[in-house]
């Protein structure tokens, strides 16, 4: 069995040794441990620290190309390597390498496609309480969209990936993969667990973000753009029902009034209200039909995509 340890950086110099140097040689039910670094674009020496360690697989982007990015970029070359799991990992030393070893177990066991660190944010003392708040929010949230229920903690970076998963997911956000993954692990039935880890202390500020804000307002375009990607008929549906109801209630009031009071005088705003949100909604509707055409058609694009990979790493091999 072969592991691929990924390790995205960007401008990591500082911190990459301690994490290539922390990776484990050797694990249970593994034969083959791989070192992959993707360097996105850094100015500083992050590319020649990775040499210097004599990484495995160095995999270097000419300009920053984002965290998804990257990650999609990393993933589709480790499948082509063999790689029987992936192990994602940030280069700031986040999470400890000695978990590693638990992460992937659930995998061997044949137990799961995607195994994801649970940073129990609870317990983390460098964490503010508000940050501790949105993300519980937002692992409620992703829970509730998702369906799923084994998930502690939504924003962990620190997963595994079997390789059936690396088969069938195909990330399509630049800002970070793992909302991006984990919707889609849910919609193609892909078995989700977690294990509790702990986290080392914090390095320095996020890159991805410049503030609690901005980090949930990205996030929630992530999730709903990917659910609303593999989901349209559901997310249009309700969105319809909403102004169709919104809609009734000005149509209502002038109807009532044409009937049983004045004909409708003085009713005509009510009127006009009212049709337009009705129009809304018969749009909302179409919407959900057509979106739901293009998701069906884009399931059978993602079969064609995972026969192509196969086809490609077999002629390859």
């Amino acid at each position: 069995m072969k592991l691929i340890i990924q390790i995205p950086c960007f401008n990591e110099a500082q911190t990459l040794p301690v994490v290539l140097d922390e990776i484990p040689k050797q694990i249970i039910g593994v034969d083959e441990i791989k070192k992959q670094v993707i360097d996105d674009g850094s100015t500083d020496s992050t590319l020649q620290v990775a040499r210097d360690y004599n990484v495995d697989y160095i995999i270097e982007n000419i300009r920053n190309k984002g965290l998804g990015n990257s990650f999609r970029i990393g993933m589709e070359h480790a499948f082509y390597q063999g790689a029987d799991i992936l192990v994602n990992t940030d280069g700031d030393n986040q999470y400890p390498s000695k978990f590693i070893a638990d992460l992937i177990q659930p995998i061997i066991r044949g137990e799961a496609d995607i195994v994801i660190g649970n940073r129990q944010t609870s317990k983390i003392r460098h964490f503010s309480l508000t940050k501790k708040v949105f993300q519980w929010l937002g692992t409620k949230t992703t829970l509730f969209i998702t369906g799923e229920k084994d998930i502690t903690d939504a924003a962990s970076g620190f997963r595994a990936y079997s390789r059936n998963a690396m088969l069938k997911l195909n990330i399509t956000s630049d800002f970070s993969y793992i909302l991006d993954s984990t919707v889609q692990a849910a919609q193609k039935r892909l078995k989700i667990v977690s294990i509790d880890i702990t986290t080392n202390a914090p390095t320095r500020s996020s890159r991805l973000f410049t503030s609690m804000f901005e980090h949930i307002r990205k996030s929630a375009m992530d999730l709903v753009r990917v659910y609303t990607m593999y989901q349209p008929m559901r997310v249009f549906f309700w969105l319809g029902i909403f102004t169709f109801i919104l809609g009734c209630i000005p149509m209502g009031r002038f109807l009532w009034d044409y009937f049983f009071g004045d004909h409708g005088q003085g009713m005509i705003q009510s009127l006009i209200f009212g049709a337009i949100f009705l129009i809304v909604s018969s749009n909302l509707f179409a919407l959900g039909i057509i979106g739901d055409l293009m998701a069906k058609n884009r399931t059978l694009i993602e079969r064609m995509l995972r026969e192509q990979k196969i086809k490609k790493f077999e002629n390859d091999k």
